[in-house]
């Protein structure tokens, strides 16, 4: 079986979960003989990934598209990003104008390849997955990892981009949906029928360790870790907001705020402003090599997203044997038992949870022992089965 897949980031250039799932899947299904044809904007330079040299060559190939775009990118730093490139005129003068030429770019790809399935990951490359569906005839399935409501907390809603994903989910065969969580918002949300979406939860790679520096924390100190974009879907405003409860009754501890995003600056003040600046380190967007060490540090990892259609920086983190805290508004929350589980904006029950696990030692460590055990089981081997059952229900449909 082939199936040609479009997806627009990929490890080691990444900087959000849709590359880690991304690697992932194709890795699981790569090792279960599926041959994927992975089309990325030209700027990730797929080459240098490490994946390449985990699976078989024979297996996957990687098709680079000339493109500007970035993960997670707005309208407003498409346009910054213009000025930065040696011939910004071969690129289109707007995000949406990029998308479409990305669009056009993949339909040549489709013409050019040999495949049984399209397999499409999130809004920019939905286009693409309808143009090849056009030009091939064969089913398409569309992956939700985030929808535009996750992404804007249900505020200020790009109409491009929901109407973008609208049609894309009514011209797919199937949409793949990472949780239960998402698949409803895509059912009450797009008016998409139940029977069309397979919820496929994402996993976490035992294979892949990575490494940080040392930050400069005294020994004595306690760790409670942020990790993830700093926007308004992740919830870093209520992570600050209970590191300032924590710190009423907790002194020697450090909160680290790991990730890069358009709310950086606002958290920043913030924690000046509560008078706790000292105490939270904003260590920036850590590249691979530095995300296992972070988790390492963690005496507690939290996860407070506002609207979580997955989070697999939660699985990681009890890979890593870090005591997690998640959001009951989280897709990874319907799969993990050994954590502990709050409402987003409840930070009394987010920081009396902090301060539970700093102080009883016996909660701490069998959360981590019991966690490690569980996130042993969730490894990308099942994802890859029920993905190859959708392709498969489809085609032999065909």
């Amino acid at each position: 079986m082939k199936v040609l897949m479009f997806g627009w980031e990929f490890p080691p250039l990444s900087s959000g979960g849709l590359g880690t799932a991304c690697y992932g899947l194709t890795k699981g299904l790569s090792k279960k003989g599926i041959g994927i044809t992975f089309v990325l904007p030209y700027s990730f330079d797929a080459d240098n990934a490490n994946f390449l040299k985990l699976v078989s060559a024979s297996n996957i190939k990687i098709k680079k598209i000339a493109s500007a775009l970035q993960p997670y990118m707005s309208s407003q730093e498409y346009k910054k990003s213009l000025d930065k490139k040696p011939s910004p005129r071969m690129y289109g003068s707007t995000l949406f104008d990029e998308v479409y030429r990305y669009t056009l770019a993949a339909e040549k790809i489709a013409e050019e390849e040999d495949f049984d399935i399209i397999h499409c990951h999130d809004w920019m490359t939905f286009g693409a997955g309808i143009r090849a569906k056009k030009k091939k005839n064969k089913p398409l399935v569309l992956h939700v990892h985030a929808t535009e409501l996750d992404r804007t907390g249900g505020h200020q809603v790009n109409q491009y981009v929901y109407d973008l994903e609208r049609h894309g989910m009514h011209k797919a065969d199937k949409i793949i949906a990472v949780s239960n969580f998402t698949k409803n918002k895509v059912m009450e949300h797009y008016g998409v029928p139940s029977e069309k979406i397979q919820v496929v939860h994402n996993a976490v790679d035992f294979s892949q360790h990575y490494h940080i520096e040392n930050f400069e924390i005294k020994k004595t100190d306690k760790i409670v870790l942020f990790l993830g974009r700093i926007t308004l879907q992740k919830g870093p405003d209520y992570f600050v907001y209970a590191a300032k409860k924590v710190l009423e009754q907790e002194k020697n501890v450090k909160f680290i705020v790991a990730g890069s995003g358009d709310m950086e600056p606002f958290i920043i003040e913030k924690a000046a402003e509560l008078g706790i600046a000292d105490k939270v380190l904003f260590a920036g967007f850590l590249t691979q090599d530095d995300v296992d060490r972070a988790y390492k540090m963690a005496d507690v990892y939290a996860m407070p997203s506002v609207s979580e259609p997955f989070g697999i920086t939660a699985l990681e983190a009890m890979k890593n044997k870090a005591p997690v805290i998640v959001s009951k508004q989280s897709g990874v929350s319907e799969v993990i038992k050994h954590c502990l589980k709050v409402d987003f904006w409840d930070v009394n029950e987010l920081s009396n949870k902090i301060i539970s696990l700093l102080r009883y030692k016996p909660l701490q460590e069998t959360l981590k022992e019991n966690a490690y055990f569980e996130v042993e089981k969730l490894n990308w081997d099942v994802p890859a089965e029920k993905c190859i059952e959708v392709y498969s229900e489809l085609i032999n449909k065909g």
